[in-house]
């Protein structure tokens, strides 16, 4: 293997969204440090079931109101 070529693989914290936290390996910061997640597998609605809309900046609104007439015949 061709030597300086390889990131720096070291040992992290990951901290999840209910506040458990454990160790791993990763190339991601440095050494130490710790990754807050913003959804894992226990906040993530394709592993708990649950769905909902999360209408972040307006998106959900804005395409509502864009589409709101689509496909209707007067």
């Amino acid at each position: 293997m061709k030597a300086d070529i390889h990131p720096d693989y070291h040992e992290i914290n990951v901290v999840m969204t209910d506040g458990t936290s454990f160790k791993t390996r990763s190339t991601w910061g440095k050494a130490g440090d710790t990754l807050r997640l913003e959804i894992d597998p226990k906040s993530h609605p394709a592993w708990t079931g649950i769905h909902r809309l999360v209408d972040s900046g307006g998106q959900l609104a804005k395409f509502n109101k864009r589409f709101q007439n689509f496909g209707l015949k007067k």
